[in-house]
């Protein structure tokens, strides 16, 4: 009987690692398949790596680095190669420098001694050096996607004077929003981490600690003076919509502007990513009182 229960236990635990990893499959990229995609393009990215005494920093780099630097910064889970489709982009190649980075925890990205960082001044204080990467003589744009957002609005508060643009895209950022599913909970056993991809594990830690993070950030966003643009999904299951309206009342600054696409989902750099492209490359982020933005042959919101 008792071989019997053990037996079971293991099996419900086999597929409840399963059944976790798939739930997230499509925001973890394989190097198998960075490599296949890009085995025949003309254009690949330079892989760089940041070190010092304490840290590792992993990167991938397109471009000339006298362009203007567009620095892309990761939800969780996540890793570098969720902005491709970006990244791959052949009009943002010829105006931007454009940097992804796997935050430490991530990829291959790490704090000596550290396995998880869940600290969110600790993740930005991190990304710091890639700034030195900059060799236009242009600010930087600074996107963070989902968890990568409040990294990328502290990241942004502690060198205003590098940073040219702020853009936080389905941002968490309300410590009293912050969602729990159904699986989050068993993500945090230990036996079922074993079977677990270490991004998947590295979000799960963070998950459980990011209210109290996010609560210390909120000093900050009265602080942010850069110009910051917030675009929230009106179906988003993930970062609660009512996120944006987090966001207005906390940033003081009267450099901010809210985008809210009604039917939009998490993913807006992929759903909207022409509209994001546009954005970038027409320097439209900062026009006064906009409330929404409809791409040219799209309807507003539409996935």
């Amino acid at each position: 009987m008792l071989s019997f229960k053990l037996l079971r236990s293991v099996i419900l635990f086999l597929s409840l690692s399963v059944s976790l990893s798939s739930c997230f499959s499509r925001y973890i990229i394989s190097a198998k398949e960075v490599r296949k995609h890009y085995a025949d393009r003309k254009v690949k990215p330079k892989e760089i790596f940041i070190k010092n005494d304490t840290l590792s920093l992993s990167l991938a780099s397109m471009g000339p680095d006298t362009l203007p630097m567009l620095l892309l910064i990761h939800g969780a889970p996540g890793s570098l190669w969720g902005y491709m489709n970006l990244m791959d982009d052949e009009d943002l190649q010829k105006h931007f420098h454009i940097v992804s980075v796997d935050r430490v925890g991530y990829g291959k990205s790490r704090l000596k001694k550290r396995r998880y960082v869940t600290s969110i001044e600790t993740q930005a204080h991190a990304l710091l050096p890639v700034f030195s990467l900059n060799k236009s003589d242009q600010k930087v744009i600074v996107l963070g996607r989902s968890y990568g957002a409040p990294i990328a609005a502290r990241l942004a508060s502690l060198a205003p004077e590098q940073v040219k643009e702020l853009i936080m895209v389905s941002p968490v950022i309300d410590p009293e929003t912050e969602r729990f599913f159904w699986f989050s909970k068993w993500g945090r056993m230990s036996f079922v981490q074993l079977f677990l991809p270490a991004s998947f594990n590295a979000a799960t830690a963070e998950k459980y600690s990011h209210a109290d993070e996010l609560r210390k950030l909120l000093p900050v966003w009265e602080q942010l003076s850069v110009p910051t643009t917030v675009i929230q999904g009106g179906n988003d299951w993930i970062a609660d919509p009512t996120n944006i309206d987090f966001a207005k009342k906390h940033i003081k600054s009267k450099r901010a502007q809210y985008i809210f696409l009604y039917n939009a989902g998490h993913m807006i750099t992929f759903s909207h990513a022409a509209m994001i492209k546009e954005m970038l490359l027409k320097s439209r982020l900062f026009q006064e009182k906009i409330t929404a933005l409809q791409p040219k042959g799209e309807e507003m919101g539409n996935e």
